[in-house]
């Protein structure tokens, strides 16, 4: 999701540095319980729509059965896995047209005997590698789903090994363009927000010029139209999915362009599709304030606060009065960033988006009570010791590198997101759009506001004229699996609800852990989203699945310290937003495609 959604690298470093100045001194336990946050259910303006399901599926239908099925020539990869590629239409409107490749990579069930087809899975973004995370299916999903199912991920068109959009002519050329977008999280002064403006536009008009003709093409619609033809392609007569983050906007694309051939289909940290699009009601509204994933992060952050002050400070080293220090610390922050040196600073925006990115963490209020307390004893009169400084700034230096590879992040990110929705018309109205979200939720408002920016309409005219925006509301051949967390940063919990209340055979599944998206991470979420995906069993009508572990429940100096190092391979399992544990399977430059060590502490990329 939004473009905060992407934590820029030199920030992540920032964190780990910051992060090492607490836990020389300080462990911690695992995080866990919340309880839910009630939002109203938005009714959906599609649900008016003139046009039938009948000819709308046969619309669809027609422009992939067109389509002749490729012939998909697998070959052995990266240890236990196989991969392939496709060329498929670029419009599907003209099937023998010009083409775009795409790749896709299972890893088959291991017991063949028993298989019962594809497992098809993205991992979000807008632009996570569905073949990374089908790689690590071994890692992330149980023993009885890898056991069952061939696990087929394909990287959406412009995006990971599919035929990536370059808007630049090169390397330096896209460097020099972006570098306001990737060494800020957001922009806070007059200076900052000119710079931050003029890359948002230069990404803009490079998508819409040097990009084309692919970036006209990389809506949601056309990966769900791929991933018709993949599914045909391995043999499945319907589909059976498990999407998280953006994902849950691709599975419900699909679900509504395709109703009647899902077998299974579940998602996990749900958007509200017509939040996502837009609507004729909402076109000049900024994307999250359709979506509300600012208002979801300030919700949890208030919750992480009342808890840890509620623990007292053997057990948050934030409390007392954690709310307080985080607003001191963002105070100063503002006034005067923190000089680490080698050119690096923490400022307003690296501390919010770092907050940010910490709450995608199942441990998001040990990690959050973690970088308050570090923060606050920076810049506090006191400060820390030279000792502490150096510290943090010894693990940023070690981690310093250079990077020539040409990486489309932005690119692959905007590329959807800004031919999928309506977005306003002048970019020049995103400050006052960005400064009224922070009113509304304070810290985070401004940090998700910004992330669309790219996509003002005077600035993003690319346009895919084959994009999908709705009825969201068909009634699909199979039921459909909605799970939302409470507490989710990036996807908030109204967005199941309302997604849940949208389409009529639909189940919602409710969690109460932290962190973005919870299979994986709540036992009683993953046991029921096995049972689904296996033999299609939905959990009961309201079931919330609850974690028994509550966050600051162990005193520090008892708790296992959360940043430690798994073992590799396959046997390994792993936890993480999804879109991290795909990056994981991603190659370095010129390198094979492995799987390092993983761990369970702070997040890597920032994404929906």
């Amino acid at each position: 999701m939004p473009q905060l959604p992407r934590l820029p690298r030199i920030r992540r470093l920032l964190a780990a540095g910051l992060a090492a100045l607490v836990l020389a001194s300080t462990a911690h336990a695992p995080a866990a319980n919340a309880a839910p946050a009630g939002a109203a259910v938005s009714t959906d303006a599609a649900a008016s729509a003139t046009v039938t399901a009948a000819a709308a599926r046969t619309a669809e239908q027609r422009r992939t059965d067109r389509v002749r099925t490729p012939k998909l020539r697998w070959y052995k990869c990266y240890g236990w896995a196989q991969c392939a590629t496709a060329r498929l239409p670029l419009d599907y409107d003209d099937p023998d047209g010009p083409t775009t490749e795409v790749a896709v990579l299972r890893v088959k069930a291991r017991d063949p005997q028993r298989r019962i087809g594809s497992l098809f899975v993205n991992p979000g973004g807008p632009g996570g590698s569905a073949t990374g995370l089908a790689l690590a299916a071994p890692m992330f999903l149980s023993s009885s789903v890898t056991e069952r199912f061939d696990v087929v991920g394909i990287d959406p068109r412009g995006v990971g090994f599919s035929d990536n959009v370059r808007c630049f002519t090169g390397t330096r050329a896209q460097t020099v363009a972006l570098r306001p977008l990737t060494t800020m999280a957001f922009p806070v002064t007059a200076a900052e927000t000119k710079r931050y403006l003029a890359a948002s536009r230069k990404l803009a008009r490079g998508c819409s010029t040097t990009g084309r003709p692919l970036s006209g093409a990389m809506s949601t619609a056309e990966t769900a139209r791929d991933m018709d033809v993949i599914r045909r392609a391995v043999g499945d007569r319907k589909l059976t999915y498990l999407g998280f983050s953006y994902g849950s906007v691709l599975g419900e694309y699909y679900a509504n362009m395709f109703p009647d051939r899902i077998r299974a289909l579940a998602i996990d940290g749900v958007i509200n599709p017509s939040a996502w699009a837009g609507t004729a009601a909402t076109r000049t509204a900024t994307q999250d304030d359709r979506l509300r994933s600012a208002d979801g992060a300030y919700v949890a952050l208030r919750e992480i606060f009342r808890r840890c002050d509620a623990a007292g400070p053997a057990y948050c080293e934030a409390a007392p009065s954690s709310a307080g220090k985080f607003a001191t610390a963002a105070r100063r922050l503002k006034a005067e960033p923190i000089d680490f040196g080698y050119g690096l600073k923490l400022s307003y925006a690296d501390f919010v988006g770092t907050t940010l990115g910490l709450m995608y963490s199942t441990m998001a209020p040990e990690l959050v009570g973690m970088f308050t307390a570090a923060v606050h004893m920076i810049t506090s009169p006191a400060g820390a010791t030279a000792a502490d400084v150096a510290a943090a700034r010894g693990v940023v230096r070690r981690q310093l590198g250079r990077d020539f590879q040409y990486l489309n992040d932005a690119e692959a990110y905007a590329g959807v997101m800004c031919t999928d929705g309506l977005h306003p018309a002048k970019m020049s109205t995103w400050p006052q759009r960005a400064a009224r979200a922070d009113r509304r939720a304070p810290y985070f408002g401004r940090a998700w506001a910004w992330a669309s920016a790219p996509c003002a309409t005077d600035a993003w005219t690319v346009r895919d004229p084959d994009a999908y925006r709705g009825p969201f509301n068909r009634r699909t051949s199979a039921t459909v699996l909605i799970v939302g967390s409470f507490h989710d940063p990036a996807t908030a919990y109204v967005g199941a609800k309302q997604t849940a209340a949208k389409m009529p055979n639909s189940r919602l599944l409710s969690s109460d852990n932290w962190g973005h998206t919870a299979y994986g991470t709540n036992e009683c979420v993953t046991a029921s989203i096995d049972a689904y995906l296996l033999r299609r069993a939905l959990p009961a009508r309201g079931t919330i699945c609850r974690i028994a572990e509550q966050p600051f429940s162990v005193p520090l100096e008892e708790g296992m310290e959360p940043f430690s190092a798994g073992a590799t391979g396959p046997a390994q399992r792993v936890t993480g937003t999804k879109e991290q544990i795909a990056a994981r399977g991603l190659p370095a430059a010129g390198g094979p495609k492995q799987l390092p060590p993983v761990s369970s502490g702070l997040p890597g990329v920032v994404a929906r």
